[in-house]
């Protein structure tokens, strides 16, 4: 038997949003169980940290770059080679719900058309659901594109939805089915600027724990965190109900379940809004996977992310992953098979009026290249320069940037080589890259390892 899919897809999660990951709020406790359960990717990070581009990678397996959506309001190829279309192929009912953002900007807001729809079957979801909905008035468009109102908190409608679905397929058990429920929450309410959790959330949580990078450098952490926690909360909880009914309908042992976050929130700490940069705040992402071959996994450290988990999917449901993805799938690692795995993780970041950009992650380092300041956003750049390496052992919350610190010229030259080599693995052009220029900082000039300890 062919086991079911379902891809619990969440909006601008920190990944110190867990307690997994330390976080001493019990804002996660649902998750926090089904991924001891299953397989937890420690380190996961987004390869792109916005909207549009993120969901391109998740649904294809590309890089941004690869896809075309290497910004937000770009559309996704219409002969992209989907998930939805791996899963079709291989006998799948596939259904999408929530926010979409891959239509373009000619296609609106609301409605998406069905050649836009990524080969999904069955559909209830708007291109934008942060500019067409508020947190209890959700309207999101069915496959003859009507309107659809969902009642209640707009986490909790669309998860109703999605086990309505749910039900509705494990009732007819004609074939098995790929649901992908992709909510907007955490994100902020695009329309006021704010992060409305549900009425009482926001009191329970205000004044209590603050990241250190929130505390150190601010942003609109204080007026936000509150009602961002209680937005995670809700979230969590509706993963709880959502598994809940899995359980219930009896298909719990051939269901596999991914929890996934398209990119994190640094609350304006980093630039003028929530993302688009390197650091960890912005890239460092929630996953895990349970049920079937990942119940059992344990928790991985190796340098994963966002876009190895569709060939992990496919993989995982005795589906050959296309040519076109450009990651691995993690079955191997669940083996103890980690001969050739990549070393560090490799992000594309920039958007509209945002500094084009290319880093990488290491279970130690973060190193980022950016385009000079008076160059204009592209998909790719001629010319890049260093702007930021961080020692996460040292420093996890990156508030001190060593890129112009003579002592680690080493380490630098090391990763300006990899970014090469990445540059080539995933298509693109040469470039460039301008070293930072240094200056004496009175750290001794240690040769540190340049990728592990």
């Amino acid at each position: 038997m062919k086991p079911n899919v379902i891809i619990f897809f969440t909006d601008q999660q920190r990944w110190d949003t867990l307690g997994l990951n330390g976080n001493p709020l019990g804002l996660t406790p649902n998750f926090d169980r089904y991924a001891r359960q299953g397989t937890f990717l420690k380190h996961a990070v987004t390869c792109q940290p916005v909207c549009g581009p993120a969901r391109s990678c998740l649904q294809t397996g590309q890089y941004s770059t690869e896809t075309g959506v290497w910004r937000n309001g770009n559309c996704l190829r219409k002969d992209a080679i989907t998930l939805a279309k791996c899963y079709r192929g291989a006998g799948y009912r596939t259904g999408y719900i929530g926010k979409w953002h891959l239509a373009g900007k000619d296609q609106g807001k609301g409605p998406v058309k069905e050649k836009y729809r990524g080969g999904y079957q069955d559909w209830l979801a708007a291109n934008t659901v942060e500019t067409t909905s508020g947190p209890f008035s959700t309207i999101l468009w069915n496959e003859k594109n009507e309107p659809v109102r969902l009642p209640g908190y707009r986490v909790d409608a669309m998860t109703d939805a999605a086990i309505r679905y749910i039900d509705k397929r494990a009732a007819e058990n004609e074939q098995p089915f790929m649901l992908c429920l992709s909510l907007l929450e955490p994100h902020h309410q695009n329309t006021n600027d704010s992060f409305p959790a549900p009425p009482g959330y926001e009191e329970f949580f205000t004044g209590r724990w603050t990241p250190p990078d929130l505390q150190a450098l601010g942003g609109s952490s204080a007026q936000h965190i509150a009602g961002y926690y209680g937005m995670v909360k809700r979230v969590d909880e509706a993963l709880g109900r959502l598994m809940d009914a899995v359980h219930s309908l009896g298909i719990a042992n051939h269901t596999i379940t991914a929890f996934v976050s398209d990119h994190g929130c640094h609350f304006k700490t980093r630039n003028a809004e929530y993302k688009r940069t390197p650091h960890e705040s912005s890239v460092r992402i929630p996953l895990a996977l349970w049920g079937t071959e990942f119940d059992g996994g344990g928790e991985l450290r190796e340098a994963t992310g966002l876009i190895n988990l569709p060939p992990s999917l496919l993989d995982a449901c005795g589906i050959a992953p296309p040519d076109s993805m450009q990651a691995l799938s993690i079955l191997p690692l669940l083996k103890h098979q980690r001969r050739n795995w990549p070393k560090e993780s490799y992000i594309q970041f920039g958007d509209n009026n945002v500094r084009t950009g290319r880093a990488l992650r290491s279970d130690r380092w973060k190193y980022a290249v950016s385009i000079p300041k008076d160059t204009k956003p592209a998909p790719h750049a001629k010319v890049y320069e260093e702007t930021h390496l961080y020692d996460l052992q040292a420093d996890p919350y990156e508030l001190r940037n060593l890129i112009e610190e003579e002592a680690y010229q080493t380490i630098r030259k090391h990763f300006r080589q990899r970014i090469r080599s990445w540059l080539k693995e995933t298509n693109e052009p040469p470039a460039e890259i301008i070293p930072a220029t240094t200056k004496p900082s009175g750290q001794l000039s240690i040769d540190y390892p340049c990728g592990e300890n």
